[in-house]
């Protein structure tokens, strides 16, 4: 069943500031392989004309994944998560994420689309620091794959 149009240019509230630490910066920079030194060195980043070491880019994906939770688990959108994948994913950076901040995400959905009987969501995630000024924005593609038989 193709979810609701009327659910685009829906938001969602922000989510509880998440603290940006050092340590996750070096533990997402070491599980992804990327070794610049920007992101596990505090000279090098201020080398760099940063104040503090820096995030991966795709470093906010865990954040703003986790704020489209509450469009995903929203009952009345009805989507069925048991049968999400991720189908795509961007960002638009307005400076690098960096060790100290406190980032909010607020969700809204941008489209909603059925193809071949499949759901296809698109999420965008505002993230904003502490002060209100824009950091980075998200676009998280979901498709809700068909019900076999369907």
């Amino acid at each position: 069943m193709a979810l609701d149009q009327s659910f685009v240019g829906r938001s969602y509230p922000p989510t509880a500031p998440y603290e940006v630490g050092r340590e996750k910066i070096r533990e997402f920079a070491e599980a992804v392989g990327d070794p610049n030194p920007a992101y596990t060195d505090l000279e090098a980043a201020k080398a760099l004309g940063h104040c503090d070491v820096i995030a991966p880019p795709t470093f906010v994906f865990a954040i703003t994944f986790k704020a489209a939770g509450e469009v995903i688990a929203d009952p009345q959108l009805g989507l069925d998560y048991s049968r999400v994948v991720h189908g795509d994913q961007k960002f638009a950076y307005s400076r690098p994420v960096r060790a100290g901040d406190r980032l909010t995400v607020t969700s809204t959905i941008e489209t909603i689309k059925s193809l071949a009987r499949n759901d296809i969501i698109d999420v965008r995630g505002e993230v904003r620091d502490e002060a209100g000024e824009h950091v980075v924005t998200a676009w998280t593609k979901l498709v809700a794959r068909a019900a076999e038989g369907a």
